[in-house]
């Protein structure tokens, strides 16, 4: 199978993907969720006219020419409205947030008047309207203010509560399985043997998963056989996942099971090899609903390939439209030959010439085996196939990474 390039590979990988089936979740838990549904105003904001400021509620007409002297009839407080009349010469102590009463159309503010007993001397002048927020100003019973397929933030909730909505439906998290494959593989904090290591990939890889608000399946790690891993496979779709992230196993080596125990589980490929540096033995394809992400076994191509094809697929069943981030331009730091016929995304960090634009710098070190590397870089330099030779100096496109 020839190498796909990286947009036709995450076509594949998203086409046929829709957001999964919605739910109703109370609106505490909502942050970073995706609406499935038009949220309209079950109420109106503010549901009367109602004053802005700590002061007076008076007539603009008693307040036109000052200074003057009104006469204090009552005391309104949020929550606490006033239910009498303020006529001519009167005045009615309000605080910010409590319904203007009747006959007043302005406040004046606390600042410019001097209380004594039931008379207050008002100061300045004021004209009609001031200090009054308008019933309604904010929004009104029926306006739809959050529509279908907002990915909602704190500020959003905050409005969902104003609307008077407890709860709001969502689409369901995508659960993400993740499976390490390796006779060589052993979990942190153990002492490894002749020729193991520590497995590391899954961490990475949960992260941005969760990141992403995905609920993740820790499914350990299987060894290089054939019975093991198809065991593996099948707890997968026992937990009803919705995206199978294997790491290892799928280049051709004799012990590359990955792809061979997938297919006896009847895994419908759609590709394997991307032109793609790192990362080039990634695979896809859907086991009946489930997704399928065959990762790469070196650590900084899986991290890659996740970043590239996971996240965007995690989003799009989540409901999300910005699929992938978007890349930015910058300086590069250093010069960079000509490139071949994959792409590449070399590890870079970021700083800042006299003039505050971006320079990027990738490292000398680009094996794909590299975390330190990784762990250090603030970005990715992509650099399409068979780009040129670039200098120094010139521009180039990055994808900044997660924080």
């Amino acid at each position: 199978m020839a190498l796909m390039p990286v947009a036709e590979a995450l076509k594949a990988v998203l086409d046929g993907a829709q957001p999964l089936p919605a739910e109703t979740v109370p609106l505490a838990a909502a942050q970073g969720r995706v609406l499935a549904a038009d949220i309209a105003a079950l109420r109106t904001q503010p549901p009367a006219d109602v004053s802005a400021m700590d002061g007076y509620a008076v007539r603009a007409a008693d307040v036109a020419q000052t200074p003057v002297t009104l006469k204090t009839i009552g005391e309104v407080a949020a929550g606490r409205p006033f239910t009498g009349n303020v006529s001519a010469g009167e005045a009615a102590r309000i605080f910010t947030g409590g319904v203007l009463p009747e006959g007043a159309d302005t406040v004046v503010i606390q600042e410019v008047t001097k209380r004594d007993g039931d008379r207050v001397a008002v100061a300045s002048a004021s004209i009609k309207g001031k200090h009054i927020r308008r019933q309604g100003v904010d929004f009104a019973k029926g306006d739809v203010l959050l529509a279908k397929g907002r990915h909602l933030t704190g500020r959003d909730a905050m409005l969902a509560a104003a609307m008077n909505h407890p709860s709001v439906a969502v689409y369901r998290r995508p659960k993400v399985a993740i499976l390490g494959t390796g006779d060589e593989l052993v979990a942190p904090g153990g002492e490894p043997g002749p020729g193991e290591i520590v497995y590391s990939n899954g961490f990475a890889i949960a992260a941005l998963a969760r990141g992403e608000g995905a609920d993740v399946i820790d499914l350990g790690i299987a060894r290089d056989n054939l019975n093991d891993i198809v065991a593996a496979v099948r707890r997968a779709g026992e937990s009803k996942a919705d995206i199978l992230a294997t790491t290892g196993g799928a280049s051709v080596g004799d012990y590359d099971l990955v792809q061979q125990a997938l297919a006896a589980e009847g895994l419908q490929l759609s590709f394997w090899k991307v032109a793609l540096r790192p990362g080039r033995p990634m695979m896809h394809g859907r086991l009946g609903a489930m997704q399928v992400l065959g990762l790469p076994g070196n650590p900084v191509s899986a991290y890659v390939c996740a970043l590239l094809f996971l996240v965007p697929l995690i989003r799009r069943l989540a409901g999300r439209s910005d699929l992938t981030a978007e890349p930015e331009s910058a300086l590069l730091g250093r010069p960079l030959p000509a490139n071949d016929e994959r792409a590449d995304y070399l590890r870079a960090t970021l700083t800042k010439d006299p003039n505050g634009l971006p320079i990027a710098t990738p490292a000398g070190l680009q094996d794909s085996s590299l975390m330190a590397t990784l762990a250090k870089a603030d970005c990715l330099v992509i650099r399409e196939p068979y780009a040129p030779a670039a200098a120094a100096g010139s521009r180039c496109v990055i994808l900044k990474l997660p924080l």
